[in-house]
């Protein structure tokens, strides 16, 4: 199986994307700061569960890179909640965008607690 088919990668990269399109119309002078933070954390979720499934032989390697994921999301969330509070994104996005994370949350935890399920070999 490719990553690109896991579920967690497909949902954590459509959250990324929507997020690049909403943070086009923030403030310039956010673009060093907020804009980059939020890109940067959303799309570092996707990538750490790609980075997490190339290096599913190695069962350690497999479940920090998912509990980076994990904590990127979390990031993610938090920059939402500042994007919200300085007005740049509406409550109705601000609670899409959220709950789409913990849906993410959600299966990079179950990836974490079934590494079995996704190609590791775990110890017995």
């Amino acid at each position: 199986m490719d990553f690109k088919k896991l579920l967690a990668y497909q949902k954590s990269f459509e959250l990324a994307m929507s997020i690049f399109e909403i943070s086009k119309s923030f403030p310039k002078e956010e673009i060093y700061s907020l804009t980059d933070q939020i890109r940067r954390s959303s799309r570092s979720v996707s990538a750490n569960i790609s980075e997490a499934y190339r290096k599913r032989v190695y069962p350690k390697h497999f479940i920090s890179k998912l509990t980076d994921a994990d904590a990127e999301n979390s990031e993610t969330n938090t920059w939402l909640e500042f994007a919200l509070a300085c007005q740049y994104i509406s409550s109705e996005n601000y609670s899409k965008f959220s709950e789409q994370g913990k849906e993410i949350g959600k299966l990079i935890n179950y990836m974490i607690n079934n590494p079995e399920k996704f190609g590791v070999k775990v110890e017995q």
